[in-house]
């Protein structure tokens, strides 16, 4: 393929970049373009400059692309965890998820302990947002009273929330990196957690250094650990390998049971609960359906084969594929500041330039989740990153210094790539 007819090809993504990255930038706010929006006038353009096809068979192409076996099931676990994570928050399993671990930490490693909080918290909840919110006004408050960086202190708890986001068994990026690759979510828990657990070690032992002469606070409220339960059985249950589908099922009906019996909502209130957080997810399945089925006129023309040959064409083995694919999810996600969309526009590529180079799919979508998380968590202009600086009343610019998380994984990652690490998987 010409180097002029790669490009058209691919020009539905970059009128997607333009849309949104560029007005984002005019107007100084990357929330003030919806990506619902900028998605739909990329896949206008695509079926719009498709040639070679009538109108009918280019919306025939859009369409199987927004409907394939796969992506119908990620749309799926999508809806599902929507509703475990929204009636687990309304039955304040959040909140006593918060004190337990809170509770269980000594007073003398209160950075440690509240990074060791924000990763088990993320893990458990799946979302990294969710734990920003729900512990950044926590350590923002412990730094005040302790006369402590709260740039410092927020930063401890944006770093932990990625190391949930990038491994929880009911996060988004999760689900969309093993979708994409075909592979188990348990499989690829395996591979990824090799990759993190050094790097997490490392920062784990930088704040208990740092924080060795901070004490933690004692006033905290009795913990009902009944409400603790369904996140304790879906981590397990998952971790065992059982589909996700009936682990979401478990614990939904979990949440409903405990909820009930605990007086936090009524039959109708737990409905009510499930739909809100059934209606949360539509954005993102929304987006899914549209880069779908973009991404399947920029193959049809020719553009997907293209970036292969672009990224692949000085590639020499597995260490080459596999930095390409890590080097293509952080360009994507910089120019969409959302590192589900990036992985899921990438997806598909990431899928065959592994499949050329024969890198094993488990490493591939860890590589897809773990450089994308990395990517998302040093943007000042992302959404974590955004929400920590202001619940913490801070410039987000200040808290990027104390991010040592997601700067100690991008070591340790490219260092994984490049030593072949996990061996058994490489």
């Amino acid at each position: 393929m010409s180097h002029k007819r790669g490009l058209f090809a691919l020009s539905p993504l970059m009128v997607f970049i333009v849309i949104y990255l560029v007005t984002s930038a005019v107007a100084r706010d990357f929330y003030k373009v919806p990506l619902t929006v900028a998605f739909m006038m990329a896949s206008i353009y695509a079926v719009a400059i498709s040639g070679g096809f009538p109108l009918s068979k280019r919306i025939e192409h859009f369409s199987r692309g927004a409907s394939t076996s796969n992506l119908i099931m990620m749309l799926w676990i999508f809806v599902m965890a929507g509703a475990f994570a929204q009636s687990a928050k309304e039955m304040g399993s959040i909140d006593t998820t918060v004190n337990l671990t809170l509770t269980l930490l000594p007073s003398n490693m209160l950075l440690a302990g509240l990074f060791i909080a924000s990763c088990f918290i993320s893990l458990s909840i799946g979302t990294s947002v969710g734990t920003i919110v729900a512990l950044t006004p926590i350590a923002a408050g412990m730094a005040t009273s302790t006369g402590s960086d709260v740039a410092l202190f927020t930063g401890v708890i944006v770093g932990g929330s990625f190391f949930g986001d990038n491994l929880s068994f009911i996060s988004d990026t999760t689900i969309v990196a093993t979708s994409t690759q075909r592979c188990k979510l348990s499989d690829k828990f395996k591979v990824n957690f090799y990759i993190v657990l050094p790097a997490a070690l490392l920062v784990l032992g930088i704040y208990l250094f740092m924080g060795s002469g901070i004490s933690s606070p004692t006033d905290l409220p009795d913990v009902q650990y009944l409400k603790v339960l369904p996140y304790i059985a879906v981590l397990v249950m998952a971790i065992c390998g059982m589909n996700v589908m009936a682990v979401l099922t478990v614990g939904l009906l979990m949440t409903g049971i405990i909820g009930i019996l605990s007086g936090s909502y009524d039959l109708f209130g737990w409905f009510g609960s499930m739909g809100t957080g059934i209606t949360n997810m539509g954005e993102l399945i929304i987006i899914t359906m549209m880069a779908g089925g973009l991404l399947e006129i920029v193959r049809v023309n020719g553009g997907i084969d293209y970036i292969i040959h672009l990224l692949t064409s000085r590639v020499n083995g597995k260490r080459g594929a596999e930095l390409s694919i890590a080097a293509l999810v952080s360009v994507v996600d910089i120019c969409t500041a959302n590192n589900t969309v990036a992985i899921l526009t990438v997806g598909e590529i990431s899928k065959k330039i592994g499949d050329r180079y024969g890198i094993d799919s488990r490493k591939c979508a860890s590589l897809l989740d773990t450089f994308s998380c990395i990517t998302q968590g040093l943007l000042p202009y992302g959404a974590q990153v955004l929400m920590a600086a202001g619940l913490a009343s801070l410039n987000p610019i200040y808290i990027l210094p104390s991010l040592y998380y997601p700067m100690v994984l991008a070591v340790t990652a490219v260092i994984a790539i490049l030593i072949r690490y996990p061996k058994k998987y490489s």
